[in-house]
């Protein structure tokens, strides 16, 4: 039990709380304490103020819920956002953005990026995101500054990339960064094989090798299109997933993303396993890639999260609009209006996220031993009005701009909807210019 003599650091009182874990659970005038970093306390009003806290703030019409989990995107990627629209995933790729990337990508981009969208995931409740881009060091070093939470994947491919002469050299930096980050309170390393048409047999065999001896996760894009599936059975004479299964790839540590097709044996091999998917509606509705069958996947018992994907293709980083196109996407793929609901909606941008990312231990839901990563939403605005079940308007009745308040392990990172460790008009000042750099040469 946890010492409730103790003071708390921090007691908040909203008007609902939404603890996620139970399910479908509304506490209304209740309090959570903080202290230490941790909830040290969950129950009513009278309670909570009997306790004594150095610190009371009153929440009123306030949804207080875990900080919301982005569990897929390429965060250094802001500095593309609307560089190449409209296309499909291979053409937008191809001809866009690899050129693009081979071209402006090195230190200071991923720098300068990366810090865009930390703030702009901060803005929308985002407390843990997962990120697979180049220069891993880099955006650790942002995501350390900044008091957010991450898992940082670091990208292999069969090809040289900004920062990597060889997919040996990616393996050597991963493992380097791993072991230097092991015992960092917020950041997590995983390892980030791109795709399956990216990377060869025996560099994904590499992977298995190196995340098996240091039980590491494996995130990786995995049946985005039905045209990389067409593909590998064409080339391979087996789907994708079949392959990393076959590879012993999958398993409880692997993230799949996008998982835009899925057959019965795709399924089962998921199921199985205990693979995590990773769904992202809106990336996959903008490039035409196809659309994951959420309902399906969870009804069999696969852990689904929601990730935004990166800024090129979504355009922006907001995972509360992301859940609420997953719960209304899932409803017309499903052909039925309850395949998934506002509550599961939730879980799946919070405690699913942090599943997916082998967190669910310490993030997620709001349970006293937890880490303090919680957001405040504000439902008093006229668009909430009236409120008969709040986590129905959250979802469907709320924009990122009624976030209020956001602390990532009981330290503060958006206070009254302003940034209290981001200066944003620098951050918007650096964008504007490397935009200027961008489009003045063409792309």
């Amino acid at each position: 039990m946890p010492n409730t003599a103790a003071p708390l650091d921090l007691l908040l009182l909203p008007t609902w709380l939404v603890p996620v874990e139970p399910a479908g659970v509304v506490l209304k005038e209740h309090g959570l304490g903080i202290r230490d970093g941790r909830i040290a306390f969950i129950g009513t009003r009278a309670e909570a103020l009997a306790l004594g806290a150095a610190q009371v703030r009153e929440l009123p019409d306030t949804l207080l819920a875990p900080g919301l989990v982005n569990a897929h995107g390429h965060a250094a990627m802001t500095l593309f956002r609307g560089l190449a629209d409209d296309l499909p995933l291979m053409t937008w790729l191809e001809q866009h953005i690899w050129p693009a990337e081979a071209r402006w990508v090195d230190e200071a981009f991923v720098r300068d990026g990366t810090d865009l969208a930390i703030a702009e995931q901060i803005k929308g409740g985002i407390s843990c995101f997962a990120d697979m881009y180049f220069f891993p060091k880099v955006a650790s070093e942002r995501v350390h500054n900044s008091g957010i939470r991450a898992q940082i994947a670091i990208p292999i491919l069969d090809f040289p990339i900004p920062g990597a002469a060889s997919v040996d050299d990616s393996l050597r930096q991963a493992v380097e960064l791993f072991g230097e980050l092991k015992h960092h309170p917020r950041i997590k390393i995983a390892f980030g094989p791109h795709a399956p048409y990216t990377v060869g047999d025996e560099n994904l065999e590499k992977v298995r090798v190196i995340t098996e001896e240091l039980d590491a996760a494996i995130h990786m894009h995995v049946h985005e299109t039905a045209f990389e599936v067409q593909q590998s059975l064409e080339q391979r004479g087996e789907r994708p997933l079949a392959r990393l299964g076959r590879l012993g790839l999958l398993g409880p540590r692997f993230q799949a993303v996008h998982m835009t097709q899925v057959s019965d044996d795709d399924l089962a091999l998921l199921v199985e396993s205990n693979t995590s998917v990773v769904h992202c509606p809106e990336s996959n509705l903008k490039l035409a890639s196809g659309f994951c069958p959420v309902q399906r996947l969870w009804q069999a018992g696969v852990n689904v999260a929601v990730g935004t994907d990166g800024a090129a293709s979504n355009n922006d980083l907001d995972l509360l609009g992301e859940t609420r196109t997953a719960a209304l996407l899932a409803k017309a793929v499903a052909g039925s209006a309850t395949a998934l609901d506002a509550h599961r909606a939730l879980r799946m941008a919070t405690l699913n996220g942090a599943r997916a990312l082998g967190l669910e231990q310490e993030i997620g839901s709001l349970e006293v031993g937890k880490a303090a990563d919680i957001v405040a939403f504000d439902l008093s605005g006229l668009a909430q009005q009236p409120i008969y079940d709040p986590v129905s308007q959250l979802i469907y009745a709320s924009g990122r701009d009624c976030v209020q308040h956001l602390w990532v392990g009981g330290k503060p990172l958006l206070e009254d909807r302003r940034l209290t460790r981001l200066d944003e008009q620098r951050l918007n000042a650096t964008a504007r210019s490397w935009g200027q750099r961008i489009g003045g040469h063409g792309h």
